[in-house]
């Protein structure tokens, strides 16, 4: 992996899938035009890309290319930015700040922010069936249509957050925090490479590796959050800091210490890589990713 520049990489997937989004939002002149403008207020407003460069890095692991996967790349990302607009909601965390700027409801009330939400979710699954046109054989958009609706879902994010909103203010034990993280962040993050090594023509062996190193990576991706909401600040993070010790919610730096949850986000980063290898040379962005996971400020 030597000489590899994540940097550079992720500066051009992010770029890639910007200008994707870019295209495939609806304009604010189109009608209706608030809804169109609270879509873009949020998906635009910047953010690390993360779930669509997996996507990327995925399809690129097995041999693909962006090109093959960006229609569904932004589908994850649309499918993440509904869920934060949905989660700041008075109603959810009832936050005021994310991606450094005032939250979607906090500009377009809590009607439009429900609403953006849900567009965002329902454009997503119109971008996935447009994939079919990039892959050799479309009936692999039926397994990923059900892939990411599992991953998106009542036993995928939506289920640990339910779990979340259940558990909030109780003492809930070390498993359950866990289902918590392994649904609610990590379901969707496995997803996304899953999808990427599949519509980029991945073979069982690949797409079985790439899942377990993906479960890994999901849940400390998750576990290196809990504690940069305890360690981070508004500037770094572009939310509100200790946002999770004001709504009682269970964390792994509270339930095992900050320590021991970052030698477990490390032992999971290292054995994700380890899970990684089969891929050679074309691992190199997924593993600089998962040092990434475990190094980042934000």
């Amino acid at each position: 992996m030597s000489g590899f520049d994540l940097q550079v990489y992720l500066t051009e997937r992010r770029g890639l899938v910007d200008a994707a989004l870019e295209r495939h939002l609806p304009s604010e002149a189109a009608p209706p035009l608030t809804i169109h403008r609270a879509m873009r207020y949020s998906v635009m407003a910047g953010g690390k890309r993360l779930r669509p460069i997996l996507v990327i890095a995925g399809a690129e692991a097995v041999g693909g290319a962006a090109t093959m996967v960006m229609p569904t790349a932004c589908a994850l990302e649309m499918i993440h930015t509904y869920s934060l607009i949905h989660d700041d909601l008075p109603a959810m965390d009832d936050d005021d700040y994310r991606r450094g700027r005032l939250t979607n409801h906090k500009v377009f009330g809590d009607a439009i922010a429900i609403l953006a939400g849900d567009a965002l979710l329902t454009l997503a699954f119109r971008l996935i069936a447009d994939n079919a046109d990039l892959v050799s054989d479309p009936r692999v958009i039926r397994d990923v249509v059900a892939e990411i609706a599992d991953a998106a879902g009542t036993i995928g994010m939506v289920g640990g957050q339910v779990v979340d909103i259940e558990s909030e203010g109780k003492a809930i034990s070390a498993e359950t925090l866990e289902y918590i993280h392994r649904h609610k962040t990590a379901a969707l993050i496995r997803a996304s490479l899953r999808v990427g090594a599949r519509l980029a023509g991945g073979d069982a062996k690949a797409v079985a590796a790439i899942t377990e190193a993906g479960s890994d990576l999901g849940l400390a991706f998750q576990i290196v959050d809990d504690l940069l909401d305890v360690e981070g600040s508004l500037e770094e993070l572009g939310k509100t800091a200790g946002s999770d010790e004001r709504k009682q919610k269970a964390t792994y730096p509270g339930i095992h210490g900050r320590e021991a949850s970052r030698r477990q986000a490390k032992m999971l980063i290292d054995r994700a890589k380890e899970r990684l290898g089969v891929f050679g040379q074309r691992s190199a962005p997924l593993l600089a990713l998962a040092d990434y996971v475990v190094e980042r400020k934000s």
